[in-house]
Parts: C-alpha cells; structure tokens; sequence
C-alpha cells in the first residue's frame, strides 16, 4: 500500500504510549495497533480527526505517501 502511517513516530516524538493514546481518543489499543503497523485498510474522518486532537499534529504528519507499483486502484475504489 502506497500510503504509510507515522503513528509511531510521533507518538515517540511525543513520548505517549499507545494505551495513553487509545484512552484519550476513545479506539481500542487493538484498532490503533492496526493502524500503527500498516495493516489498515482505512480509517475514519473521526478517528483521524481525535489522533490529530490528542497528538497536536496534522493529518500530514500521521500519513505519507510513498509512490509505487501498488498505486493502481480498481475502478470501483476510485473516490
């Protein structure tokens, strides 16, 4: 998947844990470990929203876009 999540990064930049976090925001440790590995196939506007709340950053700063062979999207998924 071309798009990369940081989350652990900035949660070091910010030296919170991820049960910190997951209280704060109100997602369950597994969900945010999901998210934190890559292994997530989306994530709410909500969500995204209360990461960037609790970690006093931007979306930009929890996502990155790495280009690549993968970038190809069926026609149905197209937004």
């Amino acid at each position: 998947m071309p798009i990369r999540v940081l989350l652990d990064r900035v949660l070091l930049e910010r030296r919170m844990s991820l049960t910190e976090l997951a209280d704060r925001v109100g997602v369950t440790i597994a969900n945010l470990s999901i998210l934190k590995t890559g292994k997530a196939r989306a994530v709410r506007f909500s969500t995204l929203a209360a990461l960037c709340r609790e970690l006093d950053c931007q979306p930009g700063d929890l996502l990155h876009y790495e280009a690549g062979p993968s970038d190809d999207l069926p026609d149905d998924e197209d937004g």
